[in-house]
C-alpha cells in the first residue's frame, strides 16, 4: 500500500476537505468545506442515537486531527479515535463487504447497514412519528418526515438563502450555483448533477422501465412518473395553490404554477441576461446561442431545436392531421392552421389592418 492508486488519492483529497463543524450546543456535524463555504448549519435537532446516525449517513464523525492519535489509515492518513473505527474505514479502500443478507445475498461493508437493509424483508417499521403515528424503516426517513410537523430546515444556502431539511440536499443544490456535474453517462457522455438523474438516463439507453401501473400495466422509467400517473386513475390532485385554488397532480407543477403569482424568474441566461420561470425554458433558450439541434427525424435526418418542432415535422411523413374543424370536418396538421381556417366560417379578418399598413 505504499503507492496510492488514483482512486485512493481522490478519496484522500475528498477526506481532507471534510471537517467537523461545532454548533452552539456542543454537537458536531461533518461537512464538506467546499459546500460549507456556502452553507449555514444548524444541527441542534439531529437524532441523538449513534446507531441512528450511522444508518442515516449523518454519522457522528470519528475523524480527529490530533497528531498523537495512533489509529491512522495508511492509504489516506485519516485518523480515528479507536481501532474499530479505523478497521471499519479501511473497507472503503479495500471494497470488503463481509456482511451478507441471508434472504437476497446483498452484501454490506458494515453490520449497521445490513441491519437497516433487513427491514426491507421483514417490513418492520420501528421508527414512529409521535405526531401522526406514521412509521418508518429507518431513522433517516423519520427525520425527513418530522420536518413536515416542525417546519425545520436547518441547512441554508448562503448564495440564495434557500433552506433545506438535509445536508445532502443542500450539497446537491449547491451544484446549481457551481455548475458541477460529477455523474457522467458512459453511453453518451452527458453529465448530471445527481446520481438519480444518471440512472434515469441509463434507462433511456437500455429501454428499461421498471415501474409498472397495477391498473393499466403502463410502464415507466421513474417511480415519480408512476406516482403521477396513478392520479389519472384516482382523479386525485393533492397539490393545491393557496392563491387561486388550482390543483395539480404533481408538486413540481404546483411550483411552476406559483411563479405566475410571484412573478419569480430564477433562471438567467449567461449570454443575454434573459430570465425564465422554468429551468426547461432556459435550457431550450440556450440552444439559440449554442446552435444545438438535439431532435432528429428518423425518416429524413432533419434536425430541430425543439421537440415540438420535430412532432410537427413528423406529420409530413405520417400524414397525421389531429386538428378537425367542427363546422366542415376539414382536418389540419397544426392547431394554428385550424385557427386560421376558422376565420372562413366566422368572417373574422384579424389581419386586415396589419395588411393595410
Amino acid at each position: 500500500m505504499n503507492e496510492k492508486t488514483n482512486e485512493d488519492l481522490q478519496h484522500s483529497l475528498s477526506d481532507n476537505r471534510r471537517r467537523l463543524v461545532q454548533t452552539s450546543d456542543n454537537r458536531t456535524q461533518s461537512v464538506n468545506l467546499s459546500d460549507h463555504a456556502y452553507a449555514r448549519v444548524d444541527t441542534s435537532n439531529q437524532l441523538d442515537n449513534d446507531e441512528d446516525c450511522k444508518q442515516s449517513h449523518a454519522a457522528c464523525d470519528t475523524e480527529v486531527h490530533d497528531e498523537n492519535v495512533q489509529n491512522t489509515c495508511k492509504i489516506c492518513n485519516r485518523k480515528f479515535t479507536c481501532a474499530g473505527w479505523l478497521e471499519s474505514h479501511v473497507r472503503v479502500h479495500t471494497g470488503d463487504k463481509s456482511f451478507s443478507c441471508e434472504v437476497c445475498d446483498k452484501k454490506f461493508a458494515h453490520s449497521s447497514h445490513l441491519r437497516a437493509h433487513m427491514h426491507v424483508h421483514t417490513e418492520e417499521r420501528r421508527f414512529c412519528c409521535k405526531h401522526c403515528d406514521k412509521k418508518y424503516k429507518n431513522p433517516l426517513h423519520l427525520r425527513r418526515h418530522m420536518c413536515i410537523h416542525t417546519g425545520e430546515r436547518p441547512f441554508s444556502c448562503r448564495v440564495c438563502e434557500q433552506k433545506f431539511t438535509e445536508l445532502q440536499i443542500l450539497q446537491r443544490h449547491m451544484r446549481t450555483h457551481t455548475g458541477e456535474k460529477p455523474y457522467s453517462c458512459n453511453n453518451c457522455d452527458k453529465k448530471f448533477t445527481q446520481l438519480t438523474s444518471l440512472r434515469q438516463r441509463i434507462r433511456v439507453h437500455t429501454g428499461q422501465k421498471p415501474f409498472s401501473c397495477k391498473v393499466c400495466e403502463k410502464k415507466f422509467t421513474r417511480s415519480s412518473s408512476l406516482k403521477s400517473h396513478i392520479h389519472v386513475h384516482t382523479g386525485e390532485r393533492p397539490y393545491s395553490c393557496n392563491d387561486c385554488d388550482k390543483k395539480f397532480t404533481r408538486s413540481d407543477r404546483l411550483r411552476k404554477h406559483m411563479c405566475i403569482h410571484t412573478g419569480e424568474q430564477p433562471y438567467h441566461c449567461e449570454f443575454c441576461d434573459k430570465k425564465f420561470r422554468y429551468l426547461s425554458s432556459l435550457k431550450s433558450h440556450m440552444r439559440i446561442h449554442t446552435g444545438e439541434r438535439p431532435y432528429s427525424c428518423k425518416v429524413c435526418d432533419k434536425k430541430f431545436t425543439y421537440s415540438c418542432s420535430l412532432r410537427f415535422h413528423m406529420r409530413i411523413h405520417t400524414g397525421e392531421r389531429p386538428y378537425s374543424c367542427k363546422v366542415c370536418d376539414k382536418k389540419f396538421a397544426q392547431q394554428t392552421s385550424l385557427r386560421y381556417h376558422m376565420h372562413i366560417h366566422t368572417g373574422e379578418r384579424p389581419f386586415k389592418n396589419a395588411i393595410a399598413h
